[in-house]
């Protein structure tokens, strides 16, 4: 089963079918899900983007509320909070972002996971934005954070993170972890963790959690629990805890 997990974690994926499913949830199939058996090493975290930069063009910081105008590889992409009206465009696009063969019948969990998220006390809607074309106004993208803790201590946990699959590898990922980071901050969190690959993830600054003295929920995790830090310089040690909707995956 570690072998799997790796695999997985390297690919970029991180769809993972087995009790510990919050790997699949953490990071979206902006990337693809990745069979089984295959040596993925040479793979990136999030396909995606292809290692393209998008940047706000101007300082999100202290703008959570306000819409983000974001250069992705081929063009800009606001960013924005989610609106009641996006929930349901919301929820078919992580589908298709996270289909894969094994859930076809009943579809991908990170759906399921994002409808309990919605309803858990650690939503945060401030921290559920969306990715949309500027000209035709289609939604492309979603990104949340919920609230999780270090002990008792509240820190966030990003994902799922999902991209529309025709528009994947342009930069709408990218684009959606700048903005999400950026309204954390404004909104005076401590840091935020998540579950992915370190040479993808270390360019928004992520970090291995025991650099920081924090746990991982699951020791095997190892170095690709990564926590970015906020307002804390030295955030708090302890282990970390996801929303409870992850801890039933």
């Amino acid at each position: 089963m570690l072998s799997r997990h790796v695999d997985l974690m390297e690919a970029g994926a991180l769809n993972l079918i087995c009790p510990k499913r919050i790997l699949s949830a953490t990071t979206s199939a902006i990337d693809r899900c990745c069979p089984l058996g295959t040596d993925h090493r040479d793979r990136d975290e999030a396909e995606v983007d292809d290692h393209t930069e998008a940047e706000p063009n101007h300082d999100v910081r202290g703008q959570s509320n306000a819409p983000t105008t974001m250069m992705g590889q081929n063009g800009r992409v606001l960013i924005r909070q989610e609106r009641p009206g996006d929930v349901a465009i919301v929820h078919t696009l992580v589908a298709a972002a996270f289909a894969r063969p094994e859930s076809v019948e009943q579809g991908p969990v990170e759906v399921a996971l994002l409808h309990d998220l919605r309803a858990d006390q650690g939503w945060l809607p401030a921290l559920s934005l969306v990715a949309v074309e500027p000209a035709g106004g289609d939604l492309v993208g979603h990104v949340v954070c919920t609230r999780g803790a270090v002990d008792a201590s509240p820190a966030l946990g990003l994902g799922p993170i999902a991209v529309r699959p025709d528009r994947q590898r342009r930069g709408v990922g990218t684009a959606l972890m700048h903005a999400v980071l950026g309204a954390a901050e404004a909104l005076g969190e401590s840091l935020v963790a998540l579950l992915g690959a370190p040479h993808f993830y270390s360019r928004f600054g992520f970090r291995a959690s025991t650099e920081y003295g924090i746990a991982a929920p699951d020791p095997v995790w190892g170095a690709h629990f990564q926590v970015r830090t906020l307002s804390a310089d030295r955030p708090v040690p302890g282990r970390f805890t996801y929303a409870e909707p992850f801890r039933r995956l």
